[in-house]
């Protein structure tokens, strides 16, 4: 607890998980004891422990950490303290080991063979204590059958070992003469029924999943899980469990921990399950062998034909354009409206936990299919998939069970992705993409000319009215995707707004980055954009073509130092120039404009986030958020709203967890970040953003 207390001050985000706070505190002991020299590494990828899983990433916060530290602690500012935190992968001990051969020559000096043979015997000692854990639970096992006597695997992650973070609950629970386990002691002893209605895509919840899938067919064994407050990865893992337990006829148990040591309510809880466990022995009640899996519904080209495909509404500038673009392809789409009442539905069917667009998108498809408008047996549901390691990969899963919590199992949902799922009916082509990448162009000049102009228009209502003009407009171009008129309208919608008549005063500009969907869908900030223009200020939002960039530009740090496909980094480029040649028409027409500005290339948003975070943070918006700030305050607009998500994972590290050091950079940045959630305060967030404008307002 005193070490807690150490590194309070430095903490970036009330709302992270109890781990993570802690980290603070061993950095900040470390040096009080005199300590010079400081290796954290950043870890995005385990070891491949459970191979039929679909990933092994660990979790944003893990994955970052030591950004968070690196920025946030003041003394690693002393320069004889040397404070190393590089992105390792370990997927292998190869690729570790290459990579390791590579960093500590060049920074520390050290030679190849003596990391070779470090690395080496670091790798076997970890298999050999894998193996020693394993054993262990065989024998504490074998006990439990001798005996007669009954074992709780108490399950959660690796740090849920050490007794600051645990409180004491392990001892609490042996002292009712009950065998406690570790999910690890287990996990290699079942598999799990595949394929799972989640993206098993993290490798300490493989490991849970199996453990879970164990107990399940053990009448002497029950599961409790260790779940820290501020976990959003326990949304996904707390229903997955749950459902493996439940389905075969189990018992589970869940413990929310966090700094508070009160072990009262734990205590009650096991009690009580302890009682459950044994009235059910009184009862001779057995666990079933009912099959775990989640068997899809697939999209195929019958139903192609036949059915309305909904499409969540994520940013209507750009939604307006992409679905005439994308039903000219020969797909019945339907892009969802966005009402508050979504909301009511999103915290009606998905885990609570979950962060905010996730219960907004759930939200948004089970109003409509609940509104009796559709046909329940001709209607199919698309979400993209990114595949990176936070949890809105997992938003297919949360829609999938709210289905099954519906009784609408039937119902398929069609993963939008780079192939981690297949759909026959979904099929991706040229045209397709081409119309897509025009409609989002589009969008993207519009967000540009209506937010630069609409604040200071000589007559109210005229730049939504031209905006309105050419929507008409490129709605019905976008329909056949020919390329001399896209670049034709593009020029003519600058060239109107260029022309547009504007009163000439100043006002202060505003950049509103964070999570894709609360900074694009005006219901998920609060209406963000009508309110900076209502009390005085000019919006400014980056690109949302630029977030798939981002998303491809990834690959290069990944070739490079995480040991994956060189191949993979040069056809993600080669996609990055075909997407720059697409919106070439827009950028050259905004940079001859004298009202606008061209965006930045997304090379150029990764130089300007390197000095601060690394471009192995990933997940989530990962460095191009820090980028997008970045670029803005070289843009002339140092102030800036970071809307996130209450309790987003990679926004810790690369939303909140850089606004001290921007602030140390750059002099002038008044950045405010605000949480949105089901839950927030209005006037809290309307208060913070006011105070912001404040400052705007003096430092103009």
């Amino acid at each position: 607890r005193k070490i807690y207390e150490l590194g309070i001050e430095s903490i970036p985000s009330e709302s992270e998980c109890y781990p993570a706070k802690l980290a603070h505190g061993h950095v900040a002991w470390l040096l009080k004891k005199g300590l010079d020299y400081i290796f954290y590494p950043c870890v995005p990828y385990e070891r491949t422990e459970v191979t039929d899983a679909n990933n092994h990433y660990n979790c944003p916060i893990v994955t970052s950490y030591g950004e968070n530290i690196k920025n946030n602690m003041e003394e690693l500012q002393n320069p004889s303290i040397k404070y190393q935190n590089p992105f390792l992968s370990f997927e292998s001990e190869e690729i570790l080991t290459k990579r390791l051969c590579k960093y500590f020559p060049e920074q520390n000096h050290i030679p190849v063979a003596e990391i070779k043979a470090a690395a080496a015997a670091g790798w076997k000692e970890m298999q050999a204590v894998r193996k020693d854990i394993t054993e262990k639970g065989k024998e504490v096992l074998d006990y439990i059958e001798k005996n007669h006597s009954h074992g709780i695997v108490l399950s959660g992650r690796p740090y849920h070992v050490d007794p600051e973070i645990n409180h004491g609950i392990p001892e609490m629970i042996t002292s009712f003469g009950v065998a406690v386990l570790t999910e690890d002691s287990v996990s290699e002893l079942a598999t799990v029924d595949r394929p799972t209605i989640v993206m098993d895509q993290w490798m300490y919840h493989s490991r849970l999943y199996r453990a879970a899938s164990y107990v399940s067919t053990r009448n002497n064994l029950d599961l409790v899980q260790l779940n820290s407050f501020g976990c959003g990865l326990d949304a996904v893992t707390t229903d997955q469990v749950s459902d493996i337990l439940t389905k075969r006829n189990k018992i589970y148990t869940v413990l929310k921990i966090d700094e508070v040591n009160n072990l009262g309510a734990a205590r009650i809880r096991i009690r009580s399950l302890l009682a459950a466990i044994k009235d059910r022995e009184r009862k001779n009640i057995l666990p079933t062998k009912n099959d775990t899996a989640h068997h899809r519904v697939v999209f195929t080209e019958e139903m192609r034909k036949e059915y309305t495909i909904l499409v969540p509404q994520m940013s209507p500038i750009h939604f307006d354009i992409l679905e005439p673009a994308l039903a000219s392809c020969g797909y019945n789409l339907k892009v969802l409206p966005s009402t508050p009442e979504c909301l009511d539905y999103g915290l009606k069917y998905v885990n609570n936990d979950a962060c905010y667009p996730s219960l907004l998108v759930v939200g948004q498809f089970m109003q409509a299919l609940l509104s009796g408008e559709y046909d329940l047996d001709k209607v199919a549901l698309i979400i993209t998939q990114t595949g990176g390691g936070c949890r809105a990969t997992n938003y297919i899963g949360f829609i999938r069970r709210a289905l099954e919590k519906a009784g609408m199992s039937q119902i398929p949902v069609i993963s939008m992705s780079a192939g981690i799922e297949k759909n026959p009916g979904l099929k991706i082509n040229l045209k397709m993409a081409q119309r897509a990448i025009q409609a989002l162009v589009y969008g993207d000049v519009f967000m540009r000319v209506l937010y630069k102009t609409r604040p200071y228009e000589a007559v109210p209502g005229s730049a939504d009215a031209l905006h309105q003009k050419w929507l008409s407009i490129v709605q019905k171009s976008v329909q056949n995707g020919k390329k001399a008129e896209f670049k034709r309208n593009i020029q003519g919608i600058i060239k109107e707004f260029d022309e547009l008549p504007l009163k000439d005063i100043k006002k202060p500009r505003v950049g509103i980055v964070g999570e894709i969907l609360v900074k694009f869908l005006p219901l998920a900030n609060n209406f963000l954009v009508d309110l900076l223009e209502a009390e005085g200020a000019e919006a400014v939002c980056p690109d949302l073509i630029d977030f798939f960039m981002y998303s491809l530009y990834n690959a290069n740090f990944k070739a490079e130092y995480l040991g994956k496909k060189k191949s993979s980094a040069k056809i993600n480029n080669f996609l990055i120039q075909y997407l720059e040649f697409c919106r070439k028409p827009a950028k050259e027409a905004l940079a001859a404009s004298k009202r606008f500005e061209p965006p930045a290339h997304i090379a150029e948003l990764a130089k300007y986030a390197e000095p601060i975070v690394s471009c192995g943070n990933q997940t989530g918006e990962g460095w191009f958020l820090t980028g997008e700030m970045i670029e803005l305050i070289h843009s002339g607009v140092p102030n800036i709203v970071c809307a996130q998500p209450f309790g987003c994972l990679p926004n810790h590290v690369v939303g909140k967890g850089v606004i001290k050091e921007l602030r140390r950079q750059y002099a002038d940045t008044n950045i405010v970040a605000v949480d949105y959630d089901p839950g927030a305060s209005e006037v809290n967030q309307l208060n913070r953003i006011k105070l912001m404008l404040s400052t705007a307002a003096k430092n103009m």
